[in-house]
């Protein structure tokens, strides 16, 4: 069995043989890490006055309440839902929403932990689940809600920081 090294490529998740592998961190020192990753709901105009107007509530209940639960649990369950994550002991998961002008719902997860290994993963698969949330508890209004985009904001601790 092979150890898991980096691939010519320079790809972290292939072996020497380009095979798929989880990345080895024993050799990692421990650090504080933490990420942030938005993800951007676009909502047809009618659809975001409704929501404004009912409090961010829907048939189904407290949309961002909701969507903090969902993204939270996601935060957690990365591992099992990215093959080659590492299961970690998240220690500070928190999520900001709220409108960017009259039609925009912005989600920003963060994630910290201190350990041998990013969470990016983690603040990406939060925002987006918490963004699939929302469009699950609005989709009654309209259908034409659109996730605009999900992507890393900052990236600290480890080999390279990321954005602020």
């Amino acid at each position: 069995m092979t150890r898991s090294k980096s691939a010519p490529s320079g790809l972290t998740h292939l072996d020497a043989q380009g095979r798929p592998a989880m990345v080895d961190v024993a050799g990692k020192a421990i650090t504080a890490r933490s990420a942030s990753a938005v993800a951007e709901l676009r909502f047809p105009p009618a659809v975001a006055d409704a929501l404004r107007a009912q409090d961010m509530r829907s048939a189904k209940g407290a949309v961002v309440d909701t969507a903090i639960v969902a993204g939270t649990q996601a935060v957690k369950h990365t591992a099992q839902l990215i093959p080659f994550c590492h299961p970690l002991a998240i220690e500070g998961c928190t999520f900001e929403i709220d409108w960017r002008g009259e039609d925009v719902l912005r989600i920003v997860c963060t994630v910290r932990i201190t350990g041998k290994t990013g969470v990016e993963m983690e603040a990406l698969t939060g925002a987006s689940v918490a963004a699939l949330t929302v469009y699950d508890m609005c989709k009654a209004l309209s259908h034409d809600i659109v996730i605009a985009e999900v992507r890393l904001l900052a990236k600290r601790g480890g080999k390279r920081t990321v954005g602020a």
